[in-house]
């Protein structure tokens, strides 16, 4: 089974060194040396892990492709690609919504945006164990009958896609700001500005956000990071420093209610109010104006 992303990582190295130039002569400080050791040690750790675990979640799109498919969807149709590349790009937007409204999912999901710095060496800061929760979305693919390697082809085009959003050196895109996901759009997912929190989750396409009430465009300077940044470059602790906090929450409630919560609910909640999820950021932000 071909992994077109450990293929481009070539790719992805010249790009990074191409923007950090680029950025040096415009005598901006976009890159810090010891974020992006992080950043490339998450996507090691990732692509290890994915290894073993792509492998058996494919196995199960796989399995049930060939026992469980409705339909037999043709290869060789060019209609049937891009009503495949339309339903990877949508439910991946469902499962990236997900990851920033179920805490369970957050924290699989937070690693990449741990980041206080945007640059495309970010892209690669990738949570070891959000395949586990992400593979489930694509399901009514194999169901529907789109095979395999159609499937698999066009995830990880829109995985790649993804790499060249993460950036500051490329300004607004005009008329294709509409349509499809760009650095402008992007950047505003990864503030932490109250009004960018859990905004523009599309993969290629930004129609979804759109269509969905989750778009935001940019406006305000975008800070970076998380609302409480961890101020960590240890790798243990960037990858589980959200798992043990929401365990802990959760070991400390005080009813079946309260620890579910903390683990359905999306981040911020908590049962007293003393922390907010986004919603409610954004509630309190209007009511202040």
């Amino acid at each position: 089974m071909t992994n077109y992303i450990v293929l481009a990582i070539p790719v992805f190295l010249l790009l990074i060194g191409l923007e950090l130039a680029i950025t040096r002569l415009q005598e901006k400080d976009y890159y810090r040396l010891a974020d992006s050791i992080g950043d490339l040690s998450c996507g090691i750790v990732a692509q290890l892990v994915e290894i073993f675990a792509k492998t058996v979640l494919f196995a199960g799109y796989v399995y049930l492709y060939t026992h469980q498919r409705v339909a037999s969807l043709p290869m060789e149709s060019w209609t049937v690609w891009v009503v495949c590349f339309l339903g990877v790009d949508f439910l991946y937007y469902c499962f990236h919504r997900m990851s920033h409204e179920v805490n369970a999912f957050w924290a699989a999901h937070v690693v990449h945006h741990q980041s206080e710095d945007y640059n495309l060496a970010v892209a690669l800061r990738q949570g070891a164990f959000q395949g586990w929760f992400s593979w489930v979305f694509y399901l009514p693919l194999a169901l529907a009958g789109f095979p395999p390697l159609m499937f698999l082809t066009l995830s990880s085009i829109n995985t790649l896609y993804q790499f060249w959003i993460h950036t500051r050196v490329i300004g607004r895109l005009g008329p294709l700001e509409w349509v499809l996901n760009t650095p402008s759009h992007h950047r505003v997912h990864h503030g932490t500005n109250v009004e960018y929190l859990d905004r523009n989750h599309g993969g290629i396409l930004i129609v979804w956000d759109r269509l969905f009430g989750t778009f935001e465009p940019e406006r305000a300077p975008v800070r970076y990071g998380l609302t409480k940044n961890i101020t960590s470059f240890d790798p243990f602790r960037i990858a589980f420093h959200e798992w043990a906090a929401m365990l802990r929450e959760a070991a400390r409630a005080r009813s079946l209610r309260d620890a579910l919560g903390h683990l359905l609910a999306p981040p911020g909640w908590s049962p007293d109010g003393r922390t907010l999820t986004a919603n409610q950021l954004r509630a309190a932000q209007r009511a202040a104006r």
